[in-house]
């Protein structure tokens, strides 16, 4: 499992025999399926990130770790890459792959779209999943390029908007209108975290939470606080 900090959450870690995607009430049926899901991260480039203006930089890079945290604890395929790793755009950020070290790297050969690269799109493939969650760096061109390309081509498509970033404020909101009109899902980090997450009931449930409280800091305050209550509690 995961190493992560040992915050205390107070979530006990359950066992937990299946994870169905779909439950008998219909709860699951509009939600990311974490066994038919890959995340994509594209272009997240030390020298692109000195472009970004819509976020930042401190809060795309850890929402970027924590997607890949999340990835190694639920074993969901991870795929990186660059179009030139080694002009001014910079390496990618080491954090992707520190954190999901089953992360396969696609290099391009200087494709701007990471969709007319055919090795990169042979790796989705390859992995046999439908549904792909996108991040990366610009998202008005890495993501929303090859994003409208795999929606042609029959996949599921989300942009996690807060994992990726952009020039302007201006280039956002264009993005998001276009991923809209081009059947491209928008999401955040917090709510992909939610989406594969799915109960408590799970032995992951404690590191999870700490994950929480990497999307949002606050919710690591609420947590902290109840643990430390618990404690005052007990000792009573």
């Amino acid at each position: 499992m995961l190493a992560l900090a040992p915050v205390p959450y107070g979530f006990q870690a359950q066992a937990q025999e299946t994870r169905p995607s779909v439950l008998p009430t219909g709860g699951g049926a509009a939600l990311l399926d974490p066994a038919d899901t890959v995340f994509l991260m594209l272009d997240h480039q030390t020298g692109l990130f000195q472009t970004v203006k819509d976020i930042g930089i401190s809060d795309l890079r850890a929402n970027a770790a924590t997607m890949a945290k999340l990835a190694t604890l639920l074993d969901i395929p991870v795929i990186t890459t660059a179009s030139e790793p080694n002009g001014p755009n910079g390496p990618l950020m080491p954090e992707i792959h520190e954190f999901a070290p089953h992360a396969v790297y696609v290099p391009r050969k200087g494709e701007v779209n990471a969709w007319d690269n055919a090795d990169f799109v042979e790796a989705v493939r390859a992995t046999g999943r439908k549904t792909l969650v996108m991040a990366g760096v610009w998202t008005s061109v890495c993501v929303m390029f090859p994003a409208l390309d795999a929606k042609l081509a029959g996949y599921n498509v989300y942009a996690v908007i807060d994992a990726s970033g952009d020039p302007s404020e201006m280039a956002s909101r264009t993005s998001l209108a276009r991923f809209v009109q081009g059947g491209v899902i928008p999401t955040t980090t917090n709510a992909v975290l939610s989406e594969t997450h799915r109960t408590w009931a799970r032995p992951e449930a404690a590191d999870l939470a700490v994950l929480y409280g990497l999307a949002a800091p606050n919710y690591a305050a609420v947590a902290e606080s109840y643990a430390k209550a618990q404690q005052v509690v007990a000792a009573k």
